[in-house]
């Protein structure tokens, strides 16, 4: 299984929308649209996992990975909507990632900063 994603850029903000299976396979793919996030935008990043019918713990890890490379370049990744078990097992050295319930709760929360 694979996944597609689609970059947005808002005002200070960009949000990559992800839909599939985010699994050992797809990992690539993921971190490819992160590498285009990090070209087109500026400011933090939400991932709207809403689309997202599952990940494995293969794919977790390039949650992480993303979220370092943002940081890498002062740039803040958070995620919305994450798939139903609600998990997010960061690894050491991750950077925070906030998480919240749906992509309309996370814009909420940079709108009103």
């Amino acid at each position: 299984m694979t996944i597609e994603s689609r970059y947005t850029a808002e005002q200070d903000l960009g949000i990559l929308s992800v839909a599939g299976h985010l699994g050992r396979d797809a990992a690539s793919r993921f971190t490819g649209a992160v590498g285009r996030v990090l070209a087109r935008g500026t400011g933090p990043v939400i991932v709207d996992l809403s689309g997202l019918r599952g990940w494995s713990v293969e794919g977790q890890p390039a949650i992480a990975d993303a979220a370092r490379r943002l940081a890498g370049h002062e740039r803040a990744l958070e995620l919305a909507g994450i798939p139903a078990d609600g998990s997010v097992v960061p690894d050491r050295g991750c950077p925070s990632i906030p998480v919240h319930s749906d992509l309309a709760t996370a814009l909420a929360v940079h709108a009103a900063r």
